[in-house]
Formats: C-alpha cells, sequence, structure tokens
C-alpha cells in the first residue's frame, strides 16, 4: 500500500505504470467519502483528505484524463452526498426504488459535470499548486448557487462550522473556509512529497482563523430578549397534505400553542397551514386577535394564492410563504428559491409519468418564486430577515435578506428527507449563515431540526427530532455588521480570480507542448 502511495504522488513515469481505472476508482472514492465529513458524522478530517487525494491523482494527467477524474469524484460526491433525496422522491413521489436511485444518479451525473470541468480547467491551463487548485475549487462552489438556478450542497467549508476554521466565516464567508480547507488539503500532498515549505502557508491560515475569532463586529442591543416558542407539530409528510388531516393538523399546533400565549413570538413552521390563506380567513383571523389579545406575535408558514397579481398574469399564483402577525406584528414574505425534487421538481412536465404525486401536491410542483429583495417581517419593533428551509443554502441571498435585521428567522418542513443526513446539513447550513452574518437564528420545523441558533453559529437549544415539541427561548437582538455582511462574497472571489490569472501567466509553456503530444 504503501508503495502504491508513492507512486501515486511522485512521478509521471511512475503514473504511467498504473492501469487509469485505478486512479479512477480513487476518485470515485474520495468524493464518496467526501459527506461524511459533514453533519450528522462530523468527520471533518474527510473534507480534507477527499480533495487532497482528488489533487493527488491529478499529477501531470491530461486536461482529458482530469475531465474524467474530475466527473467520477463529482458523482461519488453527489451520488452518496445528496442521497437523502430518494426518501423524497421514493417515499413521498410515488416512485419505485430503481427508478428513484436511477434519477439521483441523472442528478450525480449531471451536477458531477461541476468538478468534470473544474479539474479539466486546472490541468489545461494553471500550473500544478495549491494557489490554483483552491481557487478553482471556490469559483466552481460560487457557481453551484446560480447555474440552472443552483444547488448550493456539499461545500467543504460546511465540515468546520464551530471548529477549526470557522472564524473566517463572519470576514469573508464560506467560500473563504472552503479556500483554506483545498489549500491545507493540497499542502499535505505537496508537504508527502518532500515541499515541506507548505507547512508554513497552512499553519498561517490555521492561526489566521483562530486569531479571527477573537474579532467582535456585532454586540447585543440595550433591549430585552425575545421570549420566543417554537412549536413543532411533527406531522408525518404522507398525511401533511391530504385533504381530510388539515383539520387535524391545525388542531394539532393549536393544542401546543395554548400554554405559549403571552410570549413575545410564536412561531410555526414552513407550510404548518396546509391550505391557502383564502380557504381558511376565519382561523386566521381568530388566530391574529388571540395574538393580540395576549400581546404575542404569531408568525406561521402557510401557502399564499396571490389574488390580485393572479389576475394579472392571467394564472394561479401560489407562494411558499411566511406570515407575520398579531400584537406589533406584520409582514409577508414569499420564498425566493425553492427546493429540487422536493418542492418542486426540474423538468417536471417531462417527468410526471414517474411522480404520479406530485399531480395533486402543491408543494411539489405548483409553487412561484418569490420576488427579490422583500422587506423583512416585524415583530415587536424588530427586523426579522426571513428564510423558508432550501433558501439558508444560499449564502449571499440570506445575506441580502439580513441587511438592516436584528434577527435571523427560517421555517422549514424536513419531513421530506426524514431519517437521512438530509435535515443535519441543512441545519449545519443555517449555522454557518448566523456565524456569517451576526444573528441569531430562530429555526421553525415540523419534525426537526427546531432550534436556536447563537451569533457565532452556536446551536444554544434545540428539540428532539421526530417528536411533537415546544422550543422555548430568550433572545437578544444584535446590533452591528459583519465584515462579510458588507461586502459579500466579493473578496474571495475577486482574490480567486486573481490567483488564477497569475497562475496563467506564469504557467510553464513546456506543459501545453507536452499534453498536445500526449492526446
Amino acid at each position: 500500500m504503501r508503495t502504491y502511495f508513492e507512486k501515486l504522488l511522485n512521478t509521471s513515469q511512475s503514473q504511467k505504470q498504473l492501469p487509469f481505472i485505478f486512479p479512477l476508482l480513487i476518485a470515485l472514492t474520495s468524493g464518496a467519502i467526501f459527506s461524511f465529513a459533514l453533519a450528522p458524522y462530523y468527520f471533518w478530517w474527510l473534507a480534507i483528505l477527499s480533495p487532497a487525494l482528488l489533487y493527488a491523482i491529478l499529477h501531470q494527467r491530461t486536461p482529458r484524463q482530469a475531465f474524467a477524474l474530475g466527473w467520477a469524484y463529482g458523482f461519488g460526491l453527489w451520488f452518496v452526498g445528496a442521497f437523502w433525496l430518494f426518501t423524497s422522491i421514493h417515499t413521498y413521489g410515488d416512485t419505485n426504488a430503481f427508478l428513484s436511485i436511477l434519477m439521483i444518479a441523472f442528478m450525480a451525473t449531471a451536477m458531477g459535470l461541476f468538478t468534470a470541468f473544474q479539474t479539466w480547467l486546472y490541468r489545461r491551463f494553471f500550473p500544478e499548486t495549491p494557489l490554483t487548485f483552491a481557487p478553482l475549487w471556490v469559483l466552481f462552489e460560487w457557481a453551484k448557487t446560480w447555474v440552472f438556478t443552483g444547488f448550493p450542497w456539499l461545500f467543504a467549508g460546511y465540515a468546520f462550522t464551530e471548529r477549526l476554521l470557522d472564524g473566517y466565516a463572519p470576514l469573508f464567508g464560506i467560500y473563504a473556509i472552503s479556500f483554506v480547507v483545498i489549500v491545507i488539503a493540497c499542502a499535505l500532498v505537496e508537504i508527502l512529497k518532500g515541499r515541506w515549505f507548505w507547512a508554513i502557508p497552512s499553519a498561517l491560515l490555521v492561526l489566521g482563523a483562530w486569531g479571527a475569532g477573537f474579532i467582535q463586529f456585532v454586540q447585543p442591543k440595550a433591549s430585552k430578549p425575545l421570549s420566543v416558542s417554537l412549536v413543532q407539530g411533527n406531522i408525518p409528510q404522507d398525511l401533511k397534505w391530504l385533504t381530510e388531516y388539515q383539520i387535524k393538523t391545525l388542531e394539532i399546533y393549536a393544542t401546543l400553542t395554548r400554554t405559549e400565549w403571552g410570549r413575545d413570538l410564536i412561531v410555526w413552521p414552513e407550510s404548518s397551514i396546509p391550505m391557502f390563506q383564502t380557504d381558511i380567513p376565519e382561523f386566521l383571523d381568530a388566530m391574529a386577535a388571540h395574538a393580540k389579545k395576549t400581546d404575542t406575535a404569531w408568525v406561521t408558514g402557510i401557502p399564499y394564492w396571490d389574488l390580485a397579481k393572479s389576475q394579472q398574469v392571467g394564472e394561479p399564483l401560489y407562494y411558499n410563504s411566511i406570515m407575520s402577525s398579531g400584537s406589533e406584528s406584520h409582514g409577508l414574505y414569499k420564498k425566493q428559491r425553492l427546493v429540487p425534487f422536493g418542492e418542486y421538481i426540474p423538468l417536471s412536465g417531462m417527468l410526471k409519468w414517474v411522480l404520479p404525486a406530485m399531480q395533486n401536491d402543491v408543494s411539489m410542483s405548483g409553487f412561484s418564486r418569490g420576488e427579490p429583495n422583500q422587506k423583512p417581517l416585524i415583530v415587536k419593533g424588530h427586523a426579522l430577515a426571513a428564510a423558508i428551509c432550501y433558501e439558508v443554502a444560499y449564502p449571499n441571498l440570506t445575506r441580502r435578506n439580513a441587511t438592516n435585521s436584528d434577527f435571523l428567522i427560517t421555517v422549514s418542513n424536513d419531513a421530506w428527507f426524514t431519517g437521512t443526513a438530509g435535515p443535519w446539513q441543512h441545519l449545519q447550513m443555517v449555522q454557518m449563515r448566523a456565524k456569517e452574518n451576526g444573528r441569531w437564528f430562530i429555526r421553525a420545523t415540523n419534525t426537526g431540526v427546531t432550534a436556536f441558533i447563537d451569533h457565532n453559529g452556536h446551536i444554544v437549544k434545540q428539540a428532539p427530532i421526530d417528536k411533537e415539541a415546544v422550543l422555548r427561548g430568550d433572545l437578544p437582538a444584535m446590533q452591528g455588521q459583519t465584515l462579510y455582511s458588507r461586502l459579500s462574497d466579493y473578496p474571495i472571489l475577486i482574490f480567486s480570480v486573481l490567483l488564477l490569472i497569475l497562475g496563467w501567466i506564469y504557467r510553464p509553456r513546456k506543459a501545453d507542448i507536452s499534453f498536445k503530444s500526449r492526446r
């Protein structure tokens, strides 16, 4: 094994002696193990080992070989890392197991192209160094937030939420942490090759993260803490949208809420009211009136039918939304980013025959996207920047919504993925968004993980998963802005581009001749 690893790290001649199937299998395996660095497993060191192996096997590969290795890595990454989609497609999408796995494999094949193009560009245009591999990694993570509407999952930096490198989050955001992770991963490979000088920048980056943790960008306001109650109804997904279960759902939430009236804020999770506001005006009016009577603000997730806008465009427009009412409270937020395969189906017109359940479930196929730059919810004189479910995976979207806010609030229904790693990966992203923006995050979910997360990204309190529960907390409003909230992702993205420009300018031209001769 040692001899094989030495061959892997050393010369092009030794690599020629290895059949290409071996590095291809290493790429596939190293991609597959990456997600175990994230929640709920937390083997953070795999976030270093996984890209380190990819970096090592790309040594002196042709661009065509690099493309294949990157694709294998990306397929393993997404097939294993996002396999939680199987529950929503198979269990709740009424799709047989074989087709469900085939759809996930298709998704992994498509998403694997990100890594494939990343590694192709790396070997085609840039010298072999951590300072070109890492910026390319970062730029392709960023691309996953907007190409084809985006699927920003499985970023390297999330493995270090609450540990070692998270001090960079309020400075430069998740991509900066990913950059540092990849530099360290590649540096370890270089050190094993005998290039010991790479130990210096690696150590400095770790020390920099430690030092950054002492910088305080935000502080509590002088106002009294906001007393908050989060209600977790634990409604099974297969019952949630059934007409005959709708009243039962309202009864469960109303019953759990009875003891909470009189607190500053009560929050129900995403689509906890499984009917449009036009279907139950009497219930909503009664809840708002009781909230005012008890001096309580009430925030709930609800499907919203925009009647006025629907008339303008000539078709019904439905939104996944958060509504605020009650005492000193108002606002409506419409979700801007929808989750593929859980909330809407990409290419739905072509896929209805394999996902029959979507024809009758508005939560899977019927929502429209909310407009950008929406106002925050107002609760007891505080501005609450809203995010619904999947939206917290988008760093810049959360940052924009968080502008001039006192708290961040997110509601979710991860019952789509119950029993999988999906809800825990999702929670980890919420933690990172809290630390990036320096605000407490109020998170209410249907089945879990319901939690209060402080401005440093630490989980202060959480409810038991897959149970009915009420979670209470007293939260301080924060003031001030982190550097990230002011500058967004621009510093790390610009820095990455500059490194690549320098790498391309100073790239050894003999490598171009070598590639041409090996085609």
